[in-house]
């Protein structure tokens, strides 16, 4: 598979990553079974086998299971042979005592508990990369230096990122923050869009995002362009809007439906699989998008990494 390397960093990765929250199983208590470690093992190993280098975790996928499942695969998956990327700052209600809400939290402790934690379940004694997961309302940049310096002075985290970040958001916390923002993780795929389609309607009165879509569109802030102008690496997860542009449901709307149609009927005539186009959408954005699959299925992760071989052109479907 073609490789990209991560702006700011040693960092060369597979153009396409491969997310583990899906391989933990359950969200609830109940410990890990062996079909799910062997479920699991199966997915990430197929992964590595098509070329993928870049494994996606965070400390709350399957509440922990996820990262733990992973770490039964070192005998197969060499470890200095992938990028190790986890993500911390989302706190369940209830933690770390009842009554406690949902919540997000970039406080010192909690971040470098949530690294040590991840680590423990990941058998691993550093993350290539750390992501702080979703905007902390509470923020305190200064709080956040600090780990990062304290995780990077222990060796435990090689690089730093953000997920879910607005342009502003990167902004402030560059100010205070020795270590370069390498990526930053966002919602991004033909069915949302909005981080691309928005330098494209912006100023036109009453336009949709997308003609035929309904009028409506996601608050973006020129993050994309952001990312491009810094050298942060975009990695987009739910690239196939959970498999809407693959099989919609009956009741989808028309346009996604229309969109779900297309994207057959170019890989029909591409003679790929219509994971591969989704993705190639993406990738041939100039800005080396890394698309994020999520699938178990080794059948559907296979399918996937056909879009390396897949190349767009201006103006496809072309008639």
């Amino acid at each position: 598979m073609k490789t990209y390397h991560i702006p700011q960093t040693e960092l060369s990765v597979s153009r396409l990553a491969y997310g583990c929250m899906k391989i933990g199983g359950s969200w609830g208590p109940e410990p890990l079974t062996q079909a799910v470690k062997d479920a699991a093992a199966k997915a990430v190993v197929t992964a590595y086998e098509q070329g993928i280098t870049l494994f996606d975790h965070a400390d709350i996928y399957s509440r922990g299971k996820s990262e733990e499942a992973f770490a039964d695969v070192w005998s197969i998956v060499p470890r200095d042979k992938i990028v190790v990327q986890s993500k911390c700052g989302i706190r369940f209600a209830g933690d770390p005592y009842p009554g406690a809400p949902h919540r997000f939290d970039f406080s010192y402790e909690h971040i470098v508990a949530s690294v040590e934690g991840s680590l423990r379940r990941l058998r691993t004694d550093y993350l290539d990369v750390l992501l702080l997961h979703r905007p902390d309302a509470l923020v305190e940049p200064e709080e956040v230096a600090r780990a990062f310096d304290d995780l990077s002075a222990a060796g435990k985290v090689r690089y730093f990122g953000v997920s879910n970040h607005t342009a502003a958001q990167m902004a402030l916390l560059r100010i205070h923050i020795d270590q370069p923002i390498v990526i930053n993780q966002v919602q991004l795929s033909l069915l949302h869009h909005y981080l691309i389609s928005e330098g494209v309607v912006a100023n036109i009165a009453g336009k949709p995002a997308v003609y035929g879509e309904p009028g409506r569109t996601a608050l973006a802030t020129a993050t994309l362009d952001y990312c491009r102008a810094h050298g942060i690496l975009v990695q987009a997860w739910g690239p196939v809007a959970s498999g809407q542009v693959l099989n919609p449901p009956a009741d989808a709307a028309p346009h996604v439906k229309a969109t779900a149609a297309l994207v057959t009927q170019m890989a029909q005539e591409k003679g790929t699989t219509p994971e591969a186009i989704a993705l190639a959408w993406l990738l041939r954005h100039p800005a080396g998008i890394q698309p994020i699959i999520g699938t178990t299925k080794p059948e559907r992760i296979i399918a996937s990494c056909q879009a390396d071989a897949v190349t767009l052109a201006r103006g496809e479907p072309l008639p």
